[in-house]
């Protein structure tokens, strides 16, 4: 069974979306309480040991990304951009490895995923930085759902309208929109089936979440190709 170390790893969506693919999954978080369903390590991911790296197939890496969200406007003051350092460890580590952030982030662009595109009620774009494997860039359609009419869950944790940062013409359109057509609220059982998530139970989790599909996408992608390194 392969083995997956998942860095920075929250509630583990990554990790449920490997562990369906029949992978052993290892998170690892400086804080606790996140509900992550398998073999967990409460750590800062800088202090673990070099050695320690070298018992897993493949490294995972979700380093925060509000340093590079568009509501981040004081970039300098209240968060910490750690995608520079994440990238020196896991090159130190010698391992094939994936790096996940938002769209803007300073990842180089190896897959974009969008969980319209693998059968998801949600949008919720993320780039993804790959060492040591490919994985095909699946079709990008235009959008059939939409946040803005009610017909994607919205994964967001605070605010009106995700995806119009910034812009306060739609996020003008967004809240009419609800208004007068009466959009159904959301609920968490909502943001549960959106993203196939059923272990995790608050939204504040759920909506920073990456859907296991995701995941599950990078997986077969892995067992279909020969890694470069090894």
């Amino acid at each position: 069974m392969p083995k997956l170390l998942d860095l920075f790893c929250c509630c583990g969506g990554i990790s449920k979306g490997f562990h369906n693919k029949g992978w052993e999954c290892t998170g690892v978080d400086i804080k606790d309480g996140h509900q992550y369903p398998y073999e967990f390590i409460q750590s800062d991911v800088f202090d673990l040991p070099m050695d320690f790296f070298q018992q897993f197939d493949l490294i995972h890496a979700s380093p925060p990304c509000q340093f590079h969200i568009p509501t981040n406007k004081h970039r300098q003051h209240n968060h910490i951009n750690l995608i520079p350092k994440t990238i020196e460890l896991l090159e130190k580590a010698g391992k094939p490895y994936i790096i996940e952030n938002v769209p803007g982030s300073p990842l180089r662009k190896d897959l974009v995923l969008c969980g319209e595109a693998l059968g998801l009620k949600v949008i919720r774009h993320r780039i993804f930085q790959i060492k040591g494997f490919t994985v095909m860039q699946p079709k990008h359609e235009k959008h059939k759902i939409s946040v803005l009419n009610g017909t994607a869950v919205p994964l967001y944790s605070g605010g009106f309208c995700p995806g119009f940062w910034g812009n306060k013409e739609r996020r003008k359109e967004f809240i009419q929109n609800r208004k007068e057509k009466n959009l159904y609220k959301f609920t968490i059982n909502d943001y549960q089936n959106a993203t196939g998530i059923d272990w995790v139970d608050k939204k504040e989790h759920l909506t920073q979440m990456i859907p296991p599909k995701y995941a599950e996408y990078i997986a077969l992608n892995y067992e279909n190709c020969i890694p470069m390194i090894k």
